[in-house]
């Protein structure tokens, strides 16, 4: 009589296998179907990125840059954290800000017509309308502020200092809620930026 085979036991994540199981997976270009998968949750793996878009593995940055498409193609976050998913594997990581940076944008157009084209630091592009909007927080001690794109699926790139301040270059002074604010167009969508009445 065969002897039953004994459990096997969870084998701890790594980027190596993860980034083998995302290749599998990839059948055409950009993001996978990452909203699709419901793999078990394998654990947390130490990758790390930095509020400025460099992702870190065990500490040290990924200087591999096809890798770190790779894996911002398989990003997810569910609720308040961000995970790195494939058909068969789920592992949580850290992110410090956002996942990804726009590190510059297109502008075609004036006026509402005008639409803006972001480019992260991992390539992906994406124009800013109302599918795609702008948000600025506002540091709550500076007052300076933060803003953000969604680029997919409750995904945000950071917008990066000098890309903003071609935003406010560009920008105009409209009524909001009654209110004067200062922002920008795109896409027939007008994103406030901070209220004229706080404009230098």
């Amino acid at each position: 009589m065969a002897k039953a085979r004994s459990a096997q036991k969870p084998v701890k994540p790594d980027a190596e296998g993860l980034a083998a199981s995302a290749r599998a997976a990839a059948r055409s270009k950009g993001p996978a179907p990452v909203h699709l998968w419901d793999p078990p949750f394998c654990g947390d793996l130490d990758i790390r990125i930095a509020r400025d878009g460099t992702w870190f593995y065990l500490g040290t940055p990924i200087g591999r840059t096809e890798l770190v498409k790779l894996f911002s193609s398989i990003l997810r976050k569910d609720g308040d954290a961000y995970f790195l998913v494939t058909p068969v594997e789920k592992v949580g990581i850290t992110v410090d800000d956002a996942p990804f940076v726009a590190v510059d944008f297109d502008a075609e157009g004036t006026g509402a017509d005008q639409v803006l084209t972001f480019t992260t630091q991992v390539d992906d592009q994406v124009a800013a309308g109302a599918e795609h909007p702008i948000r600025v927080t506002r540091d709550p001690d500076t007052g300076e502020p933060a803003p953000y794109i969604l680029v997919r699926s409750r995904l945000e790139a950071l917008i990066d200092r000098k890309s903003f301040y071609r935003l406010v270059d560009i920008g105009s002074t409209e009524e909001v809620d009654g209110a004067a604010w200062f922002g920008v167009w795109s896409g027939g969508q007008f994103f406030p930026i901070i209220p004229a009445a706080e404009l230098p």
